[in-house]
């Protein structure tokens, strides 16, 4: 409900591997010896699972790749292949990494069918590494690399009869039911019978792409501070909507405070009853560069300013948005969180909206889009979680379903993300006593191309919190 818009065209879904048949067979030791290990080069391979049930939403095998050998080994050079059965013959997977030491931008999954199909394998995960990944000295390992599948359609999955499946195995140990190939040749593992992983009549599925991550958890010192600014965020100094005509974009109302040992970001928004004493606030990405994928992030709501007489009609916000090129262009997009705690828009009281648009017309006022709204309090801090994929757009809020919007309004170009706090106009509150709102953020997050449920991102953002991450941006230009 903001002075925005966007138009989009249904997508081909991600092309992944299908597959049919099976045989019970056992397993063999591999054959191949390899000429790399036989000069000084040793892989092996380490795995645990974080959802060691029979069936799950998704199945989490971990690796760590350690250097057994006496000599470096480049990581791209570096193969591991995970096998398992398929829930049916036409079950299609998606692959995804969580966290990684070495960043999940550096490793690739791609699926791939067996040429001879057991009865605990008829399907493969591979994952490989991108140069960035870097090497291995002599006896050093990769560290976590958190990694999951799942099915396309998020149906439950069996694990309990994949071949390389251990749901004991909940602490890192070498596996020989994982393969490795170092630079072509087999160095690690045990294969399903009469499945060479280099068998060349074998090839991998193309990748489903995606999994690169932005994150920050907003760990800064004021509006000034150059990791602001060199993390890619622009704080809003220039003039000009949404809102109180003559107000001002005050960057210095952005400030960082601690919370519990926490920093996390604070818009400020201002006014003494005059365009003139308004101040809003707005912090958005420089980078116009995310589309499909997952966005979150935890956002703190205030019903009542902090000083001074209430009921003025304020916005408070998380959103993406790319530019309106012209009136009811066709390539805009946006999607909104935004909360109204003393309502606006000709609506009396709280409202939260989630709005997905398609375009829209400045003047005379015209909007195509389509939102989801609840009609209550939304003070204090809330999880916010949209997904956009080929098919539609998912609203969630403290990891309830609260809107889903369709492939009408799915974007066609990039967009930047969001965040900022306004009032509509001064006729909530005529008062020219000075008062003011805050909005607080505890962190952002973005996935490229993957559709992570709320529990997913929980997991995630403790993950890199975890290991320490402040802040990550692996996300690639456009």
């Amino acid at each position: 409900m903001s002075n925005r818009a966007h138009r989009r065209g249904i997508r081909a879904a991600l092309a992944l591997t299908a597959v049919t048949g099976c045989a019970a067979l056992a397993a063999v030791p591999l054959g191949t010896t390899s000429a790399a290990a036989a000069a000084g080069d040793g892989i092996a391979v380490q795995y645990r699972t974080s959802a060691a049930g029979a069936t799950a939403d998704q199945s989490e095998p971990w690796f760590k790749v350690r250097n057994t050998g006496t000599t470096t080994v480049q990581l791209n050079q570096v193969k591991i292949r995970y096998y398992f059965k398929a829930d049916s013959a036409n079950a299609t997977y998606r692959f995804a990494c969580s966290w990684a030491v070495k960043g999940c931008s550096a490793i690739t999954g791609t699926f791939g069918t067996l040429a001879n199909p057991t009865a605990t394998a008829d399907r493969y995960l591979e994952i490989g590494f991108t140069s960035a990944a870097g090497s291995l000295a002599p006896g050093a390992d990769t560290g976590d690399m958190q990694l999951r599948f799942h099915q396309s359609n998020w149906q439950t999955l069996r694990q309990s009869d994949d071949y390389s499946f251990s749901g004991s195995q909940t602490a890192y140990g070498d596996w020989t039911k994982v393969t490795a190939q170092l630079s072509g040749a087999n160095v690690w593992g045990t294969a399903p019978t009469g499945n060479d992983p280099t068998d060349p009549t074998d090839p991998p599925t193309d990748p489903p792409g995606g999994g690169q991550t932005l994150f920050d958890d907003f760990s800064y010192a004021s509006h000034t501070d150059p990791a602001l600014s060199s993390h890619g965020w622009s704080v809003r100094a220039n003039s000009g909507g949404p809102g109180v005509p003559g107000a001002t974009w005050d960057p210095s109302k952005v400030t960082f405070v601690n919370q519990s040992g926490n920093t996390v970001m604070n818009l400020e928004t201002s006014s003494a009853g005059t365009g003139s004493t308004t101040r809003h606030t707005e912090v958005l990405t420089r980078a116009t560069k995310f589309k499909n994928g997952t966005y979150a992030a935890r956002v703190k709501f205030s019903d009542a300013p902090k000083y001074g007489p209430d009921g003025d009609r304020v916005v408070q916000t998380f959103f993406t948005i790319n530019d309106l090129k012209a009136p009811m262009a066709d390539d805009y997009a946006e999607y909104d969180f935004e909360y109204l705690p003393n309502g606006g828009w000709g609506e009396p009281a709280n409202i939260l909206y989630t709005t997905s648009w398609e375009t829209y017309n400045p003047d005379p006022w015209q909007a195509v889009n389509q939102h989801s709204e609840s009609r209550t309090s939304f003070a204090g801090w809330h999880d916010l979680v949209v997904t956009i994929d080929n098919s539609n757009i998912t609203y969630y809020v403290d990891g309830q379903h609260f809107g889903t919007h369709d492939a009408a309004y799915l974007p066609e170009r990039p967009m930047s993300i969001n965040f900022n706090q306004w009032l509509i106009d001064l006729d909530g509150q005529t008062s020219t006593t000075p008062r003011a709102y805050d909005q607080q953020v505890d962190y952002v997050l973005h996935v490229k191309d993957q559709v992570l449920t709320p529990a997913q991102v929980s997991a995630k953002v403790a993950a890199l919190r975890g290991a320490g991450t402040a802040f990550v941006d692996e996300v690639p230009a456009p």
